[in-house]
């Protein structure tokens, strides 16, 4: 242990300032003693000279200029690990918080280890969500990051619950599969949501779950992620597991960055959001992926939430600039009472064309997906002409693309909450539901699988 420091020179918020320290590391643990009796954790997060800047994680009540003392670790902030975190629940700085003690001989540094671009293999093959406007038309590879963008009162807890309930790898390898679940100021009604749905589908000792609710100390909804992400390097890395991550809400870690920038008093950017927002969101969403001569795998489904639906918000802006592609769920289909509400048309995975077809899902995968946005798209154009000429008079074609576009959005998209399709249930229907398109409308599709797929869902 280094020196200890008897007097604080200034408590902001989160943050306490201290002066005269002697050979401060950046990201240094320090253990702050309250009255002589109470430790709180802290971290080093600026250093001007022999000026220090700490972040309290318990928060800086109770602590006053002269009744606390700090003590400097000279150690970044490290967690506990081992194989027993599965089915476990821990708070934003890695500690249990279900009732038991955890114990464990490794610990592991949260900010990771960046994965060098030349020791990545490009990923490959899906993880089959069960919910079929993903696995048909934005299909999640493993190994990629795959953000959804969702609004307020959007039933985007509601996704990611199903997404953690039902996700699986092809090639039966189940047994090496695992969910980390992150979740940054969440209420303690979503918190319980959350555990109650994983516990009833009986997956909860696949899951390893890191939780900071919203009346938690803001300065932990820094490190939630980072705790998770560190699980994952560790279940991928070192068990040889397939994880999938699942952060909710990115938008709650950005506001938090903002508020503890401004603490800082740093020059802000864009929305007040610190300068560094891009770097510090790709710190977390680069330590995906999969590494050459290692099995394990970290796939991310970040969901953050667009302020007024603004897609053009500093948090999605920047995420979609880092990421393979967005899912985006609609307001407009979800007053239609359509779940999931996803809207394809600005939705992409630009991954999917490597992990689908022959060998993966299955070889008619592509060509349909594409039949299917060509054709939803053009849905979109018939509908704005018939609310100018009336439905009557469009074209009969035309009056064919009206019934598969409600075809699609009623029987494809609305799947509902316990619905659990495989990627083949997923394929037939897409062809059944291109089944009431005349066949020469089907100009995506190579004639063979026509042929096989077609006059199949044509009489089903």
């Amino acid at each position: 242990m280094k020196l200890k420091y008897l007097k604080l020179d200034k408590i902001d918020g989160p943050l306490i300032v201290l002066s005269g320290v002697k050979d401060a590391s950046y990201d240094e643990m320090v253990d702050i003693i309250v009255e002589g009796r109470e430790h709180k954790k802290g971290k080093v997060v600026q250093i001007d000279r022999d000026r220090v800047v700490i972040q309290v994680f318990e928060g800086t009540a109770g602590i006053s200029l002269d009744n606390s003392s700090v003590a400097f670790s000279g150690k970044p902030m490290r967690i506990a690990l081992s194989k027993d975190a599965l089915g476990r629940m821990f708070n934003g700085i890695g500690e249990p918080i279900d009732g038991a003690g955890f114990y464990a001989d490794n610990s592991f540094d949260i900010t990771g280890r960046p994965i060098n671009p030349v020791a990545r293999r490009y990923p490959r093959d899906y993880i089959r969500t069960g919910i079929s406007s993903i696995d048909g038309l934005t299909t999640l590879i493993r190994g990629q990051k795959l953000p959804i963008f969702s609004g307020d009162g959007l039933p985007h807890n509601d996704v990611a619950a199903q997404i953690v309930k039902q996700a699986q790898i092809a090639d039966n390898e189940g047994a090496g599969f695992a969910i980390v679940f992150a979740a940054m100021g969440i209420k303690h009604d979503e918190a319980e949501y959350f555990r109650r749905q994983f516990e009833l589908a009986g997956v909860s000792n696949r899951v390893v779950m890191y939780v900071n609710l919203a009346d938690d100390p803001i300065v932990e909804r820094i490190t939630t992620p980072r705790c998770a992400l560190t699980a994952a390097e560790y279940l991928a890395f070192e068990q040889d597991m397939h994880i999938l991550v699942i952060m909710t809400n990115m938008t709650s870690y950005a506001e938090a960055l903002r508020e503890i920038s401004a603490a800082r008093e740093e020059v802000p950017s864009r929305k007040g959001y610190p300068g560094y927002l891009y770097s510090d969101l790709a710190s977390l969403y680069e330590r995906a992926g999969m590494i050459k001569n290692s099995k394990g795998s970290i796939t991310q489904i970040p969901i953050l939430t667009m302020p007024n639906d603004d897609i053009a918000h500093p948090v999605p802006d920047l995420t979609g600039f880092i990421t393979e592609g967005q899912i985006i769920l609609s307001r407009e289909l979800f007053q239609k009472n359509i779940y999931p509400p996803v809207n394809i048309l600005p939705s992409l995975s630009r991954l999917m064309k490597d992990g689908i077809g022959e060998g993966y899902t299955r070889e008619d995968h592509p060509d349909v997906a594409n039949q299917v946005f060509s054709a939803y798209t053009h849905v979109q154009e018939v509908r704005a002409l018939a609310q100018v000429i009336g439905e009557e008079d469009i074209s009969d074609v035309d009056k064919r693309y009206l019934e598969f576009g409600r075809l699609f959005e009623q029987k494809l998209l609305n799947q509902g909450f316990e619905t659990n399709r495989s990627i083949e249930e997923t394929l037939d229907l897409m062809w059944e539901i291109l089944a009431v398109l005349p066949k020469g409308e089907l100009t995506r599709i190579a004639p063979e699988l026509i042929e096989k797929y077609y006059n199949v869902a044509e009489h089903r």
